[in-house]
């Protein structure tokens, strides 16, 4: 099921993920949150980051990777350690994406077991949408797309179809294993994009709809300006 939470601001959904958060640590002593990179969760980022949470029992994954070195300017890691590990949630524990392998192929064993041994499932997933519909690193038209969409395993190497870097991404079956996804969109390309998903049309065609139309996981789409 969708939830649609129009005027969304950065520190409310801060708010949200700090209660959610604080309300799984109560009960099960420990977090466990999924996180995008690229610009638009940057100011959820830093509304977040100085929440007087504790920290120390909250870990932190990606939702997806660029194959590419911690210190690029494009890594997904290098903007959650920079944008959200700091001040407070520099107490958080990250878990990687990126490995020392030679490529997204070889590292995605690896990839796969560290996800796999952490206490899943995820408290709350913050996905993105690409103008293109797609989410996480599932894209149209990637030659590994349907196999992201099928497999039963948590990540998967992608090589998307016009972007310069390699992929590990999570996959449709490990974003819907998650308590609650939440789904921010700003700008009039993305909200317009999102209505374009909402409407009748291939999943291949645009990856998000198989977020948007499952009804065992709640989704809730955040709608800024």
């Amino acid at each position: 099921m969708t939830t649609e939470h129009s005027h969304a601001t950065p520190p409310l959904i801060a708010d949200m993920i700090e209660q959610t958060l604080a309300a799984a640590i109560t009960e099960r002593g420990a977090a466990l949150i999924a996180v995008s990179g690229g610009r638009s969760p940057i100011p959820i980022f830093h509304a977040l980051r100085g929440r007087r949470l504790p920290w120390d029992r909250v870990t932190v994954a990606l939702v997806d990777e660029r194959w590419v070195a911690p210190d690029h300017p494009d890594s997904n890691e290098r903007l959650v350690r920079d944008e959200l590990l700091a001040d407070c949630a520099a107490a958080a524990r990250f878990v990687p994406m990126k490995n020392a392998a030679v490529d997204a192929t070889s590292g995605q064993p690896a990839c796969e077991a560290a996800y796999r041994a952490l206490p899943r499932p995820f408290d709350i997933m913050l996905l993105g949408m690409g103008e293109d519909g797609h989410t996480a690193s599932l894209f149209p038209g990637a030659p590994q797309l349907c196999e992201g969409l099928e497999t039963d395993a948590l990540t998967i190497a992608v090589t998307p179809p016009a972007a310069a870097h390699q992929r590990l991404s999570l996959t449709l079956s490990a974003i819907l294993a998650s308590r609650r996804i939440v789904l921010p969109i700003s700008g009039a390309a993305k909200r317009a994009t999102y209505q374009t998903a909402r409407n009748p049309g291939p999943v291949k065609a645009m990856p998000i709809r198989a977020v948007l139309r499952q009804s065992g996981t709640p989704v809730e789409v955040w709608i800024g300006e």
